[in-house]
C-alpha cells in the first residue's frame, strides 16, 4: 500500500545516511504541502523538529540529538519563558515544526511561539464554556496537538475537533464528535495517519460509551467510529467484534440504564506501525467502576471479563476494522485503565527478534505484547502490587488476589495501586542505546469501599459505585500519616527483556512529569518538588537542575534552531493527583503551586524567572459546628460523591482549586447555596448542582466541611502547642 511504501522509502534514505533532517527528505513545512504522511512515517529522520506527539509513530519520545549531553549538561540554562493564561494543569507535549513552537494549555487554548527567541506569534482561544469543567474527571487539562498540510489539530474539553491554520491561528474547519448533552471531554492529543485525524474522548467516570473516531483532516468529516463496548440496545447487525464483547457483559443491565453506559472511553494512548497499518488504542475503564453494579450475575456480584475495557485494541487504521486485543484486567473494577502510554520497539527476546509493544498501564505490571498478534510475551510488577500475585505466562491473564476483587465480597478492601495507578497519563521514554523504558511511575494505594444502593447519576458527580470518601476517617491524621507514609514517587529505569529495574530514583512526592531520552544518553523529567531535572540514562545519577517554581507534570521535548539544540517543557501543577489527594499530604514537604509556563532551555542560558511569588494561604477560621451527626453523615457520602473529585476527600483541599475548609462562603448558608445550587460560578467551572442534590443535601455538606475544618483547626492548634 501507498504507506508502506512512503515508509520504506524514508528507510532507504535513513540507511543510506543521506539526511539527517526530514524536511530536507521531504519537504519543508513551511511551503509546498507542509506536513506530510512520508514525513510523519520518516519523522526519526527528523531530529531538527518535533512534529507528532511521541516524535515518531512508535511513541518512544527517543531523540538522537546529542549536543546536550552527559559532559555539558551542566551548562544548560534558561533561554526563555512564557507565563500561560491558565493557573490549571499543563499537561502538552510542544509540537516544534521549523523554528516555530506549538503548545495547548488548559482550557484547551492553542498558542505559537518561535522556538528561538520566545515571540510570541498567534493564539487562540476555542471559549470552552467554564461549567464544562464538571463534566471532567483530571483537570480542564489538554495533552496537544498534531499536525498534516498546513494545519494544526487539537480537540477540545467541551467536545469538539478544531483544525487550525498553522502560520496564523485561524480556523479551517471544527467539527462536533460526541454527543455534547453527556459528559463527554476531550483532553488528549489527537494523532494523524494518511490524512485522517484519529481522536478519542474521556467521561467514564460519569456514565458515556467509549469510542474513537477519525476525521478528513481537509473538513473535519467523520471517516469512521470503532465503538470500544457493547450497545446496551445492540442488535444482531453489530460488528462481530462487538457480538463478542456482548458475551462478556451482562447485556440486560445496559439495555435498562442508559446513565451506564459501559465505559471503555479511549482519552490518551495510541501508536501506529505503518507497515503492519495498526493503530493500537488504549481503553479505559468501566462505568461504573463496580463492575457488582455495571454487569452483575445472579448472585448480585460482578461477572464477565467486560471486553474490550482495559484492554490494548490494535484497528486498521485505514478503515477502523478490529483486528486484535488484548485484556490487561479482565473484569476490571479498580479503575485500571490501558489507556496509558503505547510504545512499540522492535527487540530481541529468547534469541529472536520481535516486533513489540510494551505498556505499564495503571494495573502495576508492565507488558511485553507481539504487535503483530497481540500474544502475551511477558509481564512484571514494576511497583508494589496487591490485587495479583502474578500474570499467568499461558493465558496472558491475572492471578488475582479474592481479597481485594471487591466486586464479589462487598467488603473494602485497600488495594495497590489505587486508582490513580502505578503510572498514569504520563508519557515514559525509551533509549536504544541504553535498551531501557523510564517509567514515572508511583505508589498510593486506596481504599475500595462499595457504595451500598448505588444508583447512576446522569446529571453530576461521579458514577463509580464505590464511596470516594470512605478513607476520610479517622481525624486524628492518624489515617492520613499512613496514607502520607505510603506515597512513593520514582522514576524507572526498566530493563523490557528482563523484566526488572536497572536502576531507581526516588522522587519526594507522586505524579511527577512525562519523560525525554535523548542521544546525549540524557533523560529529562520535571517533579512534584518543582524540579526539572536531567538524569544519566544509564545510572539514574541526577547530573541538573533547575528550580521551576511549580510541579512539572508534563512531558519536555527537545529540537534544534539553526543548529543549536533547546530543550522545552511546559510547567503548572495540577491534574488527577492534585485536585483528588488530601492536600496536607501534597503540602507536607513543601507547598506545591500553580505557576502555569514553558520553559526553554539552551546551553549557556542566561535567562532568569521572576522572583517566585509567595504562596499565600488563609487561615482556618471555621464557624462552629452545630450540626446534628446525622447531617453530617448525609453531607460526608454526598461530599464524597460530588464534591471528592475535584477538592479533595476530607475537604482538605489543593493548591489548584479551593479549599473549601477556607471558604468564604462557609460561614453563610445563603451564598454556599448560591454557589452549589444556583451556578454563581459556573463560569469559572463550578457548576450548579441542582439537578442533583437537593438544598438540604447541600446545606448538610457545607456542615459536613464546616466539621472537617474544625477537626483540623484543632489538629494544627495542636501540633502548635506540642512545638513550643
Amino acid at each position: 500500500m501507498t504507506l508502506r511504501r512512503w515508509a520504506a522509502g524514508a528507510a532507504l534514505l535513513l540507511s543510506a545516511g543521506a539526511l539527517a533532517n526530514c524536511s530536507q527528505i521531504f519537504g519543508s513545512g513551511e511551503s509546498g504541502e507542509g506536513i506530510t504522511t512520508a514525513m510523519l512515517v520518516g519523522a526519526d529522520a527528523d531530529s531538527a523538529n518535533w512534529i507528532s506527539h511521541g516524535r515518531t509513530y512508535s511513541e518512544q519520545r527517543y531523540s538522537p540529538l546529542d549536543a546536550v549531553n552527559r559532559d555539558n549538561v551542566g551548562q544548560l540554562g534558561l533561554a526563555w519563558s512564557a507565563d500561560m493564561d491558565t493557573a490549571r494543569g499543563q499537561e502538552a507535549t510542544p509540537l516544534v515544526i521549523d523554528g516555530r513552537l506549538y503548545l495547548t494549555t488548559a482550557w484547551s487554548k492553542v498558542k505559537a511561539f518561535d522556538a528561538a527567541t520566545g515571540a510570541k506569534l498567534w493564539e487562540y482561544d476555542p471559549e470552552v464554556p467554564g461549567e464544562t469543567a464538571v463534566k471532567a474527571c483530571c483537570d480542564v487539562v489538554n495533552r496537544g496537538l498534531a499536525a498534516y498540510g498546513d494545519k494544526l489539530f487539537f480537540g477540545t474539553l467541551d467536545g469538539r475537533l478544531i483544525a487550525l491554520d498553522r502560520n496564523t491561528g485561524k480556523v479551517a474547519w471544527e467539527t462536533v464528535t460526541v454527543d455534547q448533552s453527556k459528559s463527554y471531554t476531550i483532553t488528549g492529543a489527537p494523532r494523524v495517519i494518511d490524512g485522517k485525524v484519529i481522536i478519542g474522548n474521556g467521561g467514564a467516570e460519569f456514565g458515556v460509551r467509549g469510542f474513537v473516531a477519525a476525521y478528513d483532516a481537509n473538513d473535519g468529516k467523520e471517516l469512521w467510529k470503532f465503538y470500544t463496548v457493547p450497545e446496551g440496545k445492540q442488535g444482531p447487525d453489530a460488528p462481530a467484534y462487538l457480538q463478542k464483547a456482548a458475551e462478556t457483559w451482562n447485556m440486560d443491565v445496559l439495555r435498562e440504564s442508559d446513565a451506564i453506559g459501559g465505559g471503555g472511553t479511549v482519552w490518551d494512548s495510541m501508536a501506529y506501525d505503518p507497515d503492519l497499518d495498526l493503530l493500537y488504542i488504549g481503553v479505559g475503564n468501566g462505568s461504573p467502576w463496580n463492575r457488582a453494579y455495571r454487569s452483575p450475575g445472579k448472585d448480585g456480584t460482578g461477572q464477565g471479563d467486560n471486553l474490550y475495557l482495559s484492554s490494548i485494541v490494535a484497528v486498521r487504521a485505514s478503515t477502523g476494522e478490529y483486528v486484535w486485543h488484548y485484556q490487561t484486567t479482565p473484569g476490571e473494577t479498580w479503575d485500571f485503565t490501558a489507556t496509558q502510554h503505547i510504545m512499540l520497539a522492535d527487540m530481541e527476546i529468547g534469541g529472536r527478534m520481535r516486533k513489540v509493544l510494551m505498556q505499564a498501564p495503571k494495573n502495576g505490571f508492565f507488558y511485553v505484547i507481539d504487535r503483530e498478534t497481540g500474544k502475551f510475551i511477558s509481564a512484571k510488577p514494576y511497583v508494589t502490587v496487591n490485587w495479583a500475585t502474578g500474570i499467568d505466562p499461558a493465558t496472558g491473564r491475572p492471578i488475582e488476589n479474592p481479597e481485594t476483587r471487591v466486586d464479589k465480597t462487598g467488603k473494602p478492601a485497600l488495594v495497590t495501586p489505587g486508582a490513580l495507578g502505578g503510572h498514569n497519563w504520563h508519557p515514559m521514554a525509551f533509549s536504544p542505546k541504553e535498551k531501557l523504558v523510564y517509567i514515572p511511575a508511583f505508589e498510593a494505594g486506596m481504599m475500595y469501599a462499595p457504595e451500598a444502593n448505588w444508583k447512576p447519576d446522569r446529571n453530576r458527580g461521579f458514577n463509580v459505585g464505590f464511596n470516594l470518601g470512605a478513607g476520610d476517617l479517622p481525624p486524628d491524621g492518624g489515617f492520613r500519616k499512613q496514607v502520607a507514609g505510603s506515597l512513593r514517587g520514582m522514576l524507572v529505569a526498566w530493563d523490557p527483556v528482563a523484566q526488572k529495574a536497572r536502576w531507581t530514583v526516588e522522587h519526594p512526592g507522586p505524579w511527577n512529569g512525562g519523560l525525554l531520552a535523548t542521544g546525549g544518553g540524557l533523560v529529562f523529567q520535571g517533579t512534584t518538588g518543582s524540579e526539572f531535572n536531567a538524569y544519566d540514562a544509564g545510572t539514574g545519577k541526577k547530573l541538573w537542575s533547575f528550580a521551576a517554581q511549580t510541579g512539572v507534570v508534563a512531558p519536555p521535548v527537545t529540537y534544534t534552531v539553526d543548529g543549536e539544540q533547546y530543550v522545552a517543557v511546559l510547567a503548572g501543577w495540577g491534574g488527577a493527583y492534585a485536585l483528588s489527594v488530601d492536600g496536607d499530604l501534597i503540602k507536607r514537604k513543601a507547598p506545591v503551586r500553580n505557576v502555569s509556563r514553558l520553559l526553554v532551555f539552551k546551553l549557556g542560558g542566561k535567562a532568569t524567572l521572576p522572583a517566585e511569588p509567595a504562596l499565600a494561604e488563609l487561615p482556618l477560621d471555621p464557624p462552629p459546628s452545630t450540626a446534628s451527626p446525622e447531617v453530617i453523615a448525609l453531607g460526608q457520602a454526598k461530599y464524597g460523591r460530588y464534591c471528592a473529585v475535584c477538592h479533595a476527600p476530607g475537604a482538605v483541599g489543593s493548591t489548584v482549586l479551593p479549599d473549601l475548609r477556607r471558604s468564604g462562603a462557609l460561614e453563610n448558608a445563603a451564598a454556599w447555596s448560591a454557589v452549589v445550587h444556583d451556578g454563581a460560578l459556573k463560569d469559572s467551572g463550578m457548576a450548579s448542582f441542582k439537578g442533583s442534590l437537593s438544598k438540604a443535601e447541600i446545606e448538610a455538606i457545607r456542615a459536613y466541611v464546616i466539621k472537617r475544618a474544625n477537626e483540623d483547626k484543632a489538629l494544627e492548634a495542636g501540633k502548635k502547642i506540642a512545638r513550643r
